[in-house]
């Protein structure tokens, strides 16, 4: 189910799905969608994207997960944040 609104002033719509970032130390493609996972959110399949750095030490994992309202949204963020190689979520 997906519920829009005609103004955009009304912010986040729960239920919905939303794009996280998470950026950091090399390696997060994996950990990201299995710590959304364990933490009891549902990752939309195929939606995964990474992005290197140039270096090659950091990266940007993005996905599109389901959120049924901003507790679980806010949860995802912090899913992310407590992993040691995760610099910072968008």
């Amino acid at each position: 189910m997906e519920i829009r609104s005609d103004n955009p002033e009304h912010g986040f719509q729960f239920p919905g799905v939303f794009e996280i970032a998470a950026i950091g130390n090399a390696g997060l493609e994996a950990a990201v969608p299995r710590l959304l996972t364990e933490a009891g959110l549902v990752v939309v399949e195929g939606s995964l994207s990474v992005r290197t750095a140039r270096g090659g030490r950091y990266v940007s994992v993005k996905l599109h997960f389901h959120a049924e309202d901003r507790g679980r949204y806010e949860a995802a963020h912090h899913a992310l944040r407590a992993h040691p190689d995760v610099k910072w979520t968008l």
